[in-house]
């Protein structure tokens, strides 16, 4: 058991780090957090039943993980890494290149949004579809769906409401 568990740490390891700098802007802060993420993992790893994907169980501890570090903490959201650096963490390219000046005003409006919703936005970037995330977030696939359409519309308003 203990070698799947390393091996599900290794195969998970950078969407530990990707989650962990989303909630934490300190370099000591996002090693506490992401070794709280691995404990969690380890002393849930028994239980796991298969009902979902291992890298969807392994993003809805490590988010739940991640969100109750921070309402201990009672950090303020704008400790958190902006989202440009979460996008570049997560490999995406094209539409959200660095230099792309639509792409750094996209990733401001993002990093404005809320915790719940800079998650969702997350996810979604990450290509989960919104039954996963769901499943990750604890809520239904409706719910991701309205979310998502009502950031989405947000984020557009604020887009125009600058080149207006």
């Amino acid at each position: 058991m203990t070698e799947r568990f390393l091996a599900l740490l290794e195969a998970q390891k950078r969407m530990l780090y990707k989650v962990a700098y989303i909630y934490c802007r300190d370099e000591e802060d996002r090693r506490d957090l992401i070794q709280d993420m691995a404990v969690q993992l380890w002393r849930s790893f028994e239980r796991f039943d298969g009902r979902s994907s291992l890298t969807t169980w392994t993003y809805r501890v490590a988010m739940n993980v991640a969100i109750s570090h921070r309402r201990g903490e009672g950090r303020r959201i704008r400790d958190a890494l902006p989202l440009d650096v979460a996008v570049e963490l997560a490999g995406e390219g094209g539409m959200f290149a660095a230099d792309d000046e639509r792409s750094k005003v996209l990733h401001t409006l993002i990093a404005g949004l809320d915790e719940l919703n800079r998650a969702l936005v997350l996810l979604y970037l990450d290509g989960f579809d919104h039954a996963e995330i769901a499943t990750m977030l604890g809520t239904s696939a409706g719910n991701v769906a309205t979310r998502l359409g009502r950031i989405k519309l947000k984020l557009q308003s604020q887009i125009d409401g600058r080149h207006a």
